[in-house]
């Protein structure tokens, strides 16, 4: 068993809100200045910028996570995780599908910048990225299973799109194995509203370089024979064994 810091919830250039300067390899550099070891891409409703990440985390002696943060039909944050660059972008092939799409105002939203992975634009999204999908929380679970991942709440301390704020409390279904926190401090407050088993974690949301954290939150894996892929797959397993 190894210790392994991390941030699971980082957005880049590619999110609208996010600041250009999120680049795969600026974000990289960040976490291993912080410290962090597992490093998960979520930007809002896509994974196109996961590939030029692997990139630039391995550079850096990081090991990446592919992910989303999925917007439900009900505007509610979804963390998506997955083992293989493969599947998640699968996945963003059927969350595009499903997507409400808006043309982005890039003077009000962002640029919404596809990078590759020396940093280099190689496209933009033309349509909003953070608007709701017509996936609902009930299907997100089950259909991120589908594609190998994972699919928690984001954020559930917070106000703005957060899955308490929204619905009153986490729902009876889908039965969630792990739930997301932006401030860890809230664990005791909120601990009526976790279900006994269910892991947490503690994202950064961080939509600029400045909001990535020290480190601070560690997941124990085993990780023997070392390798990148193992870890990812340990981290999934991990994530959903709050669920039994």
């Amino acid at each position: 068993m190894n210790r392994y810091y991390y941030d699971l919830h980082i957005h880049s250039c590619l999110s609208p809100c996010a600041d250009n300067d999120n680049t795969p390899n600026n974000l990289a550099g960040m976490g291993a200045l912080a410290g962090l070891q597992i490093m998960a891409l979520t930007d809002h409703n896509t994974c196109r910028n996961c590939p030029a990440f692997f990139e630039a985390a391995k550079k850096h002696g990081i090991v990446p996570v592919p992910g989303m943060e999925l917007t439900t039909a009900e505007d509610i944050h979804m963390i998506c995780l997955f083992p293989t660059l493969e599947a998640a972008l699968a996945f963003d092939e059927e969350v595009g599908r499903r997507r409400i799409l808006v043309e982005n105002r890039p003077d009000i939203f962002g640029d919404q910048l596809v990078l590759n992975g020396e940093d280099e634009p190689i496209g933009t999204e033309p349509y909003l990225l953070s608007n709701a999908t017509t996936i609902s929380v009930e299907e997100s679970v089950p259909l991120t299973e589908y594609y190998g991942g994972v699919c928690y709440p984001a954020h559930i301390d917070r106000e703005a799109n957060g899955i308490i704020a929204v619905l009153g409390a986490l729902p009876p279904s889908p039965v969630f194995s792990c739930v997301e926190l932006h401030d860890g401090e809230k664990e005791s407050s909120l601990k009526d509203q976790i279900p006994p088993g269910c892991r947490v974690v503690v994202g950064s949301d961080a939509h600029f370089l400045w909001d990535i954290r020290d480190k601070d939150r560690y997941l124990e894996l085993d990780d023997t024979p070392y390798s990148g892929q193992l870890v990812r797959n340990r981290l999934i397993e991990w994530i959903r064994g709050g669920g039994e």
